[in-house]
């Protein structure tokens, strides 16, 4: 018997849970984008936009998703035969590498894996032998969506600066906006980029890129650069067409706006990197509960290199199975495995990811962890007792 009827929980990291008061500020008929309220709400969100990212730099929207946001940064900060340093920790350190590749840049890729964070001194080795100084940049993923890995971003501006190399430091932080701890000033990030689909708790269709104003100086003239891309007049328009070189994405700065004041000025921005940390914890307890004695495991060792977003976990023999039961008999979908295998690789059925980000509370993560628990029992899925309990103790 299913009971899967009633309101269902996408547990998946991205898109993630919309609160109902965003969709209501979305469902509005087409305003007067020429004058009045909409550019006066616009011009609102540039300093809400800064202080999600802990910066007075620079910031421009775009309408697009994260793979969007990868191009805009890599439009404004390169040219064609530039070179890069990409230290990869998953699917989508390897995804933006790819995509830079393909726009006609070089790339020194060193991949991490898929279960450890970057280690800052082979960055620093790395940079150190580029002694013509040509890489231009490094592209660090914060958070990796695919293998839930966090990188120390400080200790990579660390390295860059030990290495006393130029090189601008660009982070993708499209999964751990609004979720984990991010200093954009304080850590030295040049450029940050992420889009509004995960942690701030709207509907895809926004990126954004955050620049300071040394990448903006020594990005003057780089060759990939177009008119739609360009970040100039998107972060100092003349008109308010320029914000979006085109047309306003209308409604969804609406929704951007009910979410920014819900994060910033209702939770606050500490409350809701510590939210996100408790309910991160809730999922490691009961997944570590359910591998004693058992072949489940969670993807990264060291808590202090796991993702406050999302958690990537191993089931041997039983991630598929379970995804499947919790989806069609409790209504709750789980996230797919991404880049942990092929996916006709029989390994492919052994991973699935659990969500915690954004607009989600303890009652939300405590329940995906007890249907999870329920799937295993109807399922026969070997497991550790105890799962729940120590979920609770997490979040107490």
């Amino acid at each position: 018997m299913s009971f899967a009827a009633g309101r269902t929980y996408v547990a998946i990291p991205g898109p993630s849970v919309v609160p109902d008061r965003v969709l209501q500020a979305m469902h509005r008929p087409a305003p007067n984008i020429y004058e009045g309220a909409l550019h006066e709400m616009t011009a609102s969100l540039i300093p809400d936009l800064r202080r999600v990212a802990m910066t007075a730099e620079h910031v421009a929207i775009f309408i697009g998703n994260g793979h969007a946001a990868w191009e805009a940064a890599n439009a404004n900060m390169l040219s064609r035969g530039d070179r890069v340093l990409l230290p990869a920790t998953g699917l989508f350190g390897l995804g933006w590498a790819n995509s830079v590749r393909r726009m006609g840049v070089e790339v020194d890729l060193i991949d991490f894996g898929r279960s450890a964070p970057i280690d800052p001194g082979r960055v620093e080795a790395a940079l150190r032998a580029d002694r013509d100084q040509r890489i231009r940049a490094v592209l660090v993923t914060h958070v990796d969506t695919a293998t839930s890995v966090r990188n120390d971003i400080h200790a990579v501006r660390q390295a860059i600066d030990a290495a006393g190399h130029p090189a601008l430091l660009a982070v993708d932080a499209i999964a751990s906006l609004g979720c984990d701890e991010i200093r954009m000033d304080d850590w030295g990030v040049d450029v940050l980029l992420a889009a509004r689909q995960k942690g701030l708790m709207t509907p895809p269709g926004l990126a954004f890129l955050w620049f300071s104003e040394r990448a903006r100086e020594a990005c003057r003239g780089v060759d990939l650069r177009t008119p739609y891309w360009d970040w100039g007049p998107r972060a100092a328009p003349g008109e308010y067409w320029q914000y979006f070189c085109g047309t306003a994405p209308t409604h969804h700065l609406y929704g951007l706006r009910e979410a920014l004041t819900m994060i910033l000025e209702e939770e606050g921005l500490p409350q809701v990197w510590a939210r996100h940390d408790r309910l991160a914890r809730a999922v490691w307890a009961a997944a570590q509960a359910w591998g004693a004695g058992a072949d489940i495991r969670l993807n990264v060792a060291d808590p202090a290199a796991r993702g406050r977003s999302v958690t990537s976990v191993r089931i041997a023999g039983g991630a598929a199975r379970l995804r499947a039961w919790t989806e069609a008999e409790a209504g709750v979908t789980l996230g797919i495995p991404l880049g942990m295998a092929e996916a006709g690789d029989p390994a492919y059925g052994d991973w699935l990811r659990v969500a915690h980000m954004g607009h989600v509370n303890a009652h939300m993560t405590l329940g995906v962890l007890a249907v999870m628990e329920a799937g295993m029992q109807a399922l026969g899925i070997a497991r550790g007792p105890g799962a729940l309990e120590a979920a609770a103790r997490a979040v107490v």
